[in-house]
């Protein structure tokens, strides 16, 4: 079979296609430079307490997408590991506080250490053309990601 341009380009994948593919295999990759021991959710949800200095249970779930029950097992696991702290509600007495630790403040800082070092690696091999590429990307990056 011949191919001509034109069957050439339906067979790429399109837009959409490749930047799922590119970003989670960059994902994959970041995740890997990390050294904490904690799974993706657990992380994020102790990276968003150290962000925002306390939540409840609640928020944070909320936060981060997951179901309550999700989050509780999350929670009771960070709490285990010394990374975050419990507090009674100022205002509500059903309520607590979750508070990241300075253990937990250190381990979410650790990680990104090690993971902006590895990215600094891989942009130091990009020409100034492609850096340039990808500082205008990001903002466009950092709206989808949060649509």
């Amino acid at each position: 079979m011949i191919m001509t341009k034109q069957t050439q380009q339906s067979r790429r994948p399109g837009l959409a296609e490749e930047l799922r593919t590119s970003i989670a295999r960059l994902s994959r990759r970041l995740r890997a430079q990390g050294s904490s021991r904690l799974s993706v959710t657990q992380f994020a949800a102790l990276a968003a307490l150290v962000r925002h200095e306390s939540m409840t249970p609640s928020e944070l779930a909320d936060h981060e997408k997951v179901q309550p029950p999700s989050m509780t097992r999350v929670v009771a696991f960070l709490e285990d590991q010394g990374l975050v702290t419990r507090m009674p509600h100022p205002t509500d007495r059903r309520q607590v506080v979750l508070t990241p630790t300075g253990h937990g403040r250190e381990v979410v800082q650790a990680e990104r250490r090690a993971k902006r070092a590895w990215l600094d690696v891989q942009l130091a091999t990009l020409t100034p053309q492609e850096r340039a590429i990808l500082r205008q990307a990001a903002p466009i990056l950092e709206r989808l990601s949060r649509a």
